[in-house]
């Protein structure tokens, strides 16, 4: 299939929304696996089944942006799996002492090369555009323009405003690579990307960092949002029969310490410790945000007070609700470790975004969370 089929396709919209994390995406891509098969056997599929094949429109956030753009392309879950792992330690490819110090832990040459390679493996282009035909999906990606102190996520919609192909600045001309590797550059851990747009004398350009750093660490509302409002240009129908939003983490751990005193605050404790707790903020709001507009059938707590928001403690400001949603994710640390059959994990093996000697056990990890995968949750959206 391509966007145009499903543009013009009918029955109920399946979307999916992937978490950025860094290597922990092989989390992810456990439970994407344990997906892949349970549609694969419901809907009578051969081994050639992808979740293109299903999929609407996918989106992603970080390391989230690779793997949604591997899945649009048509690559099976174990496929972009053998790719983080085979790839792992040349992407995370450590600076200088110096470098690290003053600039970014990683080099980004590696990373770019790799995501280069997998690109012209699957499609025989490394400079396919985002307006590619070889993307199978409604594809998007969540950047932030350093340059104008903005969010950007940015999609292959054609009819979206800014991917007009009259414009000499179209989105839909931007090399796929290089907006995934702008998603992926995580303020201190790689270097910005530089963006070119149009040409000649009207070319300009903008400095982009890891998408991650936005509202849309998890984009699964934004997504929503551009499927639905008309000004997006999409305007597909809600409803808990007609939209399905599946929305798969990559682990998270709060930085709690009950010892903390105030006098440890300090500029170089703010600095360190404020953009992982807006961006933990950011993407539990979003999951809270598709849990009271939508049915929820499968996710964690949120907190103590509102819990999971799963069956009649779902209630909120909207009925019907808007969508039917799943999410898949885990916390990582001792006591939830334990709960998933995991002690002999040490929760600092697989917390941090570039432990890619714990691939294993992050793979561990994404299988346990696989298991709450249940087909039968899916049956009301396999045409």
């Amino acid at each position: 299939m391509s966007v145009e089929d499903k543009k013009n396709k009918q029955g109920p919209r399946k979307l999916l929304a992937l978490d950025g994390g860094g290597i922990r995406g092989v989390m992810a891509l456990e439970v994407l696996a344990r997906i892949e098969s349970e549609l694969q056997q419901a809907l009578g599929r051969k081994d050639d089944f992808v979740l293109a094949d299903y999929f609407d429109y996918i989106a992603g956030t970080s390391t989230g942006a690779i793997i949604a753009a591997c899945l649009s392309l048509g690559m099976r879950a174990s496929d972009i799996t053998k790719f983080y792992v085979d790839s792992g330690p040349a992407m995370f490819d450590k600076a200088g002492l110096i470098e690290r110090y003053y600039r970014n832990k990683f080099h980004d040459e590696k990373l770019a090369a790799k995501l280069r390679d997998v690109i012209k493996q699957k499609t025989g282009d490394p400079d396919i555009t985002l307006g590619s035909d070889a993307l199978r999906t409604y594809l998007l990606l969540v950047l932030r323009n350093a340059s104008t102190d903005s969010a950007w996520p940015i999609s292959n919609n054609p009819d979206a405003k800014y991917n007009d192909r009259t414009l000499g600045d179209c989105n839909l001309n931007l090399p796929l690579w290089q907006l995934i590797r702008a998603s992926t550059a995580a303020p201190t851990y790689f270097p910005p990307e530089v963006i070119k747009f149009g040409s000649g004398k009207d070319e300009y350009e903008f400095i982009f960092v890891d998408g991650g750093v936005t509202m849309y660490n998890n984009p699964a509302f934004q997504m929503f949002l551009m499927a639905t409002v008309s000004q997006y240009k999409l305007g597909w129908p809600a409803g808990e029969d007609k939209m399905l939003i599946v929305s798969v983490g990559t682990g998270f751990a709060a930085n709690a310490n009950k010892n903390l005193q105030p006098d440890e605050m300090n500029i170089i404790y703010n600095a360190s410790s404020i953009p992982s707790a807006l961006m933990f903020a950011a993407a539990n709001e979003q999951d809270l945000l598709c849990r009271v507009f939508g049915k929820c059938l499968n996710g964690g707590h949120l907190d103590l007070e509102v819990m999971d928001l799963i069956g009649p403690i779902g209630g909120g400001p909207v009925s019907p609700k808007l969508f039917t949603y799943m999410r898949y994710n885990a916390e990582l640390n001792r006591e939830e470790l334990n709960k998933l059959g995991l002690p002999h994990i040490k929760p600092e093996n697989v917390q941090q975004l570039d432990s890619v000697e714990y691939i294993p056990q992050l793979q561990e990890v994404g299988r346990a969370v696989a298991r709450e995968v249940n087909s039968n949750q899916f049956l009301g959206f396999l045409n």
